[in-house]
């Protein structure tokens, strides 16, 4: 259960979080002070403090500065109706999460609280990397015994004794993040704030302003100073997924944070010190992107000081046994139930898979075994028939298209059920993520990278018509893509 504490002393916003957060996953306290909150915390060990700016008795600022003072990795949002005012800054220089204006927009509110308790889980919930899980009581552990996972433990170990950067790379789904976490909390920063950023989920033109801030009137829409991800992350660790889609622009001031431990705000010109480590993952092969120009070189090099490659699910089959053990365990405990026995021949099954999605397709193939199991036990009859080598119910003949006449053949199915499994499980990572225009989204950039522009082409490519496309293009605001170099 998550817990909250919320610091305010108006009771209208309480008895309205009363009823936002009424929910059996969310256990919800309050405090009328920022004394009072100071007192209830050591007792309620909450998950994430939500404070107003302007309390009776000590100010929002100064409880903030105590609670950074006795516990660094306790996330703290912060509300205002004076979002534009330099308390709201200097508050969120001294480390808060995020600051919210009042009156609330409630998914605003809710999506925040949700990323806040993820990045605050994340912190907490110390990832082991140790090999020995024989016995069952494990608990966020990096699973595996083969002999390619040895190699990562003692890559994972080598790295947490020191403070060098990382980049971490291997398929979807083979458990970049879980191996940057152990990373974090095995090192010496462990003390200190973790942020993950997925830098594919932000949209470019905000993931600059995300990761160094931006100053008032930047661009449409500063309406306020914003202190990026690294101010906040001072001293700490910030992990940087999918850095393979970053712009170049961005790359390189990541590159100067690197070099020089500083940057600017987008918009700014003042240099700001930022002592952080940065850990990086992509599932892309840098090497290739160096080559193409769509990567900077001396930023690849910068981050691959110690470079740790995940293997495939596939070539560490003997691993497979302890994954499904270790999941069924871990939904057992979710769903308060005892965990469920496997059949030998489902076992098997999942062992002789090639795992296109790796140990998060696993888990996903796990889940669903688990709803649909009628007995006592996960059947071979349970597992989806894409594990099984069968077409799935209702799949259209892998050679054609029967819809369309003559039209080209089709995408195996196999193909096409894991890349939509792939891309589902990507949307259950990123609450915040519209699957559907997303990937419509980054489709027509492709379509239009691939036909430099051209938009006739590109509109053939995607099988609409080039009116359509326009519209598309105006919708998602494609503009840098549409500049081919």
């Amino acid at each position: 259960m998550n817990k909250l504490l919320l610091i305010d002393d108006e009771e209208d916003v309480q008895y309205s979080f009363r009823r936002t957060f009424d929910s059996p996953e969310i256990a919800l306290s309050t405090a009328s002070s920022g004394e009072e909150g100071l007192k209830l915390i050591p007792q309620l060990k909450p998950d994430l403090v939500l404070m107003d700016l302007r309390l009776g008795g000590i100010s929002g600022l100064e409880t903030l500065r105590r609670l950074r003072e006795t516990d660094p990795k306790l996330l703290v949002i912060l509300m205002t109706a004076y979002g534009t005012t330099q308390t709201a800054i200097e508050a969120m220089k001294l480390g808060a999460y995020d600051y919210l204006l009042k009156p609330f927009d409630i998914l605003k509110l809710k999506q925040t609280v949700q990323a806040a308790l993820k990045a605050a889980r994340d912190m907490r919930q110390v990832v082991s990397y140790e090999p020995l899980l024989e016995s069952e009581d494990y608990e966020l552990g990096i699973v595996g015994r083969s002999e390619p996972m040895q190699q990562v433990f003692k890559l994972i170990g080598q790295l947490a004794a020191s403070d060098a950067t990382a980049l971490v790379t291997g398929e979807t789904g083979t458990g970049k993040e879980l191996v940057a976490r152990a990373i974090y909390h095995h090192s010496g920063r462990a003390g200190q704030p973790f942020l993950a950023i997925n830098c594919a989920a932000i949209p470019e033109q905000l993931l600059e302003s995300e990761l160094f801030g931006h100053e008032k009137g930047a661009f449409t829409g500063a309406t306020a100073q914003r202190i990026g991800r690294f101010e906040q992350c001072h001293r700490g660790t910030i992990f940087l997924d999918e850095i393979g889609d970053m712009s170049l622009a961005t790359q390189t001031k990541i590159l100067r944070v690197l070099q020089s431990g500083t940057f600017e705000r987008v918009g700014g010109n003042q240099p700001i010190q930022a002592d952080v480590r940065v850990i990086a993952a992509t599932n892309k092969a840098l090497e290739e992107a160096v080559a193409k120009r769509e990567f900077r070189e001396d930023l690849f090099y910068r981050l691959n000081v110690v470079r740790i490659q995940l293997p495939p699910l596939r070539e560490r089959r003997e691993d497979v046994p302890l994954l499904v053990n270790y999941f069924l365990q871990e939904l057992a405990r979710d769903t308060r139930r005892p965990p469920k026995p496997i059949a030998v021949d489902a076992l098997q099954a999942l062992g002789n898979y090639r795992w296109p999605g790796n140990v998060r397709e696993l888990e996903n193939v796990i889940r669903r075994a688990l709803v649909v199991s009628k007995g006592d036990a996960v059947l071979l009859e349970d597992l989806p028939p894409e594990v099984l080598g069968q077409r799935p119910a209702g799949a259209l003949p892998a050679t054609a298209n029967p819809a369309v006449p003559g039209a080209a053949p089709a995408l195996k199915d196999e193909s096409v059920a894991a890349l939509a499994q792939q891309l589902f499980l990507w949307a259950r990572r990123n609450s915040r993520l519209k699957l559907i225009p997303a990937v419509e989204r980054e489709l027509i950039i492709e379509a239009l990278k691939d036909t430099q522009g051209n938009q006739v082409q590109a509109a053939k490519l995607l099988g609409i018509t080039r009116a359509t496309l326009r519209k598309r293009v105006e919708k998602f605001a494609i503009k840098r893509e549409l500049t081919i170099q």
